[in-house]
């Protein structure tokens, strides 16, 4: 049977960009299904943090960049000052996932943040960066305009803060099993086989019965 995977995240939060190597890794070959959940560490109208103050400087220079290194993964702290909300984006990722480019668009949003130092607050950058994963950018655009899946993203967080309960990202939830933060492919890995040998239906060999060899 396929194992759940939600995967809990934001845009601006370096670990859940850092989370999809192992992730992927953990999940090749296996019969999962991973959904992408939108969580906003500042919702509008809460300031966002500048990458030159004190906060995100050591952050970075004490965490980030030392497990990015240690990952292989090329990461920088974006230079857009103040870092933007990610709610139009977000409202983005409900039109991509109607149309069936959910993953393609979340490690998209994630590079152009965190690789290209993309400002994934402006509707021209977002615009672009959709056009180049397949999606319509006239429609896509107007979608953001109107604000058409402002309802959809919004009942998105109000599941991701009072349902599901979520404090921090990344958070993954595997079947039944909610883990914050970042874990190596071999902690996911485990949790995902776990999961699987929970869903097999378990057999009682109580009455007569013929095996396999012919034998009754």
């Amino acid at each position: 049977m396929t194992v759940k995977v939600k995967v809990y995240s934001d845009y601006v939060c370096p670990f859940c960009f850092l989370a999809e190597q192992p992730l992927q890794e953990a999940i090749e070959g296996k019969d999962v299904d991973v959904e992408w959940m939108p969580f906003e560490l500042r919702p509008y109208p809460n300031e966002t943090l500048r990458p030159e103050g004190d906060y995100l400087q050591s952050t970075w220079e004490q965490s980030v960049y030392p497990i990015a290194k240690s990952m292989g993964i090329d990461i920088v702290l974006p230079n857009v000052s103040p870092q933007p909300h990610t709610h139009l984006a977000f409202e983005g990722f409900q039109y991509a996932k109607e149309h069936g480019k959910a993953t393609a668009y979340n490690n998209r949003m994630m590079k152009a943040f965190f690789q290209e130092q993309e400002d994934i607050g402006n509707i021209d950058v977002l615009t672009r960066l959709a056009g180049e994963i397949g999606l319509d950018e006239a429609e896509y655009r107007k979608a953001l305009e109107t604000r058409q899946y402002e309802e959809a993203h919004q009942k998105a967080l109000d599941h991701a803060y009072e349902e599901a309960d979520i404090t921090a990202v990344p958070t993954f939830v595997i079947g039944e099993t909610a883990i914050a933060g970042l874990h190596s492919k071999e902690t996911i890995e485990q949790l995902i086989d776990e999961e699987a040998k929970k869903q097999r239906p378990q057999v009682l060999f109580a009455g007569q019965s013929c095996g396999i060899d012919g034998n009754c």
